[in-house]
């Protein structure tokens, strides 16, 4: 008896009862598919949130004021809250291997041009935005190059903003009203899209002095800086902590955040939530083992005669073994790559039908699905298959 005769019996088995493995198949197929489907979900998510973050480049640098402590984000809760200054900006462009500062101020106003109005978001910048954010301007320019602290009535506008408020018309030089404020349009924006849910698109550019007057702000909301080189982000990240420390009375009252960090961060939280539900996930194939483990125990049941038969024949222990862990086997790998067909095709249904879902299924949780459905088969028709291969043929043959 050799190996193409034990597989043989193997799929003859398979085909004599369909039904009893479909089902067993099936139990595999529902926990692959859902830890298929939460997996990649997951990964999407994650790079999506990533591209989203670096699509403002991958060496800006984001202090923000206020030491967070217990928690939330940077600027927003914070235990000892102390606003960062322009001076504070015209102190870190001094710092080697700082390419950039862009002190900002952000909130919304609303903008009128004739007879139309619309509420939206406004940020108060500088002339170096377009460097240190990597934006493109369609048509115009950007902020003009000026002191921090130099008012100036010009805007730049969002293309979807510019389309609220002109429609098809050129907005260039034409003045509009920003609150109770009269600005003369300069630019318009490339597309940028959205970032998190936030429209990129529909907002407008003021220099910094002239948004601090309009959202009445004595201080800046947050400071972002660009470094020259990945290389260069921690030597200007710590020299960066050095000078505010020693501008803010040698207490540490702010936040730093680099690209690294809030991609690791982003990592983190998503890992503990797609470990979570994939773990609540895998339980069903749990009870796909359990299933095998019970056909597969009810077979060797049945066919006492037929093992005592082929064990006089010849058949070794190894080979029936082998015999009924390649039914299991068989059965948990037919499970595992129906599994993985509907976890990936409910992925791709899931991101068409909901908006701004990410599925990716990388060839790695491909790999361990189909490793995963095998090695529960395997593992679960062990028990049975030694239990068939230790039957005495002749007892067997006998009790038959």
């Amino acid at each position: 008896m050799n190996l193409a005769d034990v597989f043989g019996l193997a799929f003859e088995a398979l085909r004599g009862h369909r039904m009893r493995y479909t089902l067993s198949a099936l139990a595999v197929a529902v926990g692959i598919s859902a830890v298929v489907l939460l997996s990649s979900i997951g990964e999407g998510t994650r790079r999506y949130i990533i591209d989203q973050m670096t699509q403002f480049g991958t060496t800006i640098i984001g202090i923000y004021p206020g030491r967070v402590q217990t928690g939330g984000m940077p600027g927003i809760i914070a235990g000892s809250m102390r606003k960062l200054s322009l001076d504070d900006a015209r102190a870190l462009t001094r710092i080697p291997g700082v390419t950039g500062v862009v002190p900002t101020v952000y909130g919304t106003a609303v903008f009128e041009y004739k007879n139309r109005s619309r509420r939206t978001y406004v940020f108060g910048a500088t002339a170096e935005g377009t460097k240190v954010w990597s934006m493109k301007v369609a048509s115009g320019q950007f902020l003009p190059a000026m002191d921090f602290d130099r008012a100036s009535p010009v805007v730049v506008l969002g293309p979807r903003l510019k389309r609220e408020l002109f429609g098809e018309d050129n907005p260039l030089g034409i003045p509009i009203r920003i609150g109770q404020s009269r600005f003369r349009v300069i630019g318009v924006m490339e597309t940028k899209g959205q970032m998190l849910g936030f429209d990129l698109d529909d907002t407008a550019y003021i220099p910094v002095a002239n948004a601090m007057r309009l959202l009445n702000r004595p201080e800046i909301d947050e400071l972002d800086v660009l470094a020259a080189t990945p290389a260069d982000i921690d030597p200007v990240v710590a020299r960066i902590r050095e000078v505010l420390i020693q501008r803010h009375d040698r207490r540490e009252d702010f936040t730093i955040l680099t690209q690294k960090e809030g991609q690791e961060m982003v990592n983190n939280i998503l890992n503990i939530i797609t470990g979570v539900v994939t773990g609540i996930a895998a339980i069903s194939l749990l009870v796909g083992a359990i299933g095998i483990l019970t056909i597969m125990w009810i077979v060797v049941q049945e066919r006492v005669a037929e093992i005592g038969l082929v064990k006089a024949l010849g058949a070794t222990r190894g080979q029936i073994l082998l015999w009924y862990l390649a039914e299991a086997g068989i059965t948990a790998l037919t499970g595992g790559l129906a599994g993985l067909l509907l976890g990936v095709g409910g992925g791709w249904l899931l991101q068409r039908a909901v908006p701004g879902l990410e599925s990716y299924t990388s060839p790695l949780t491909v790999m361990l699905a189909l490793g995963v459905s095998l090695a529960v088969g395997v593992g679960a028709g062990v028990a049975p298959a030694l239990r068939a291969a230790r039957l005495d043929p002749v007892e067997a043959l006998h009790g038959e």
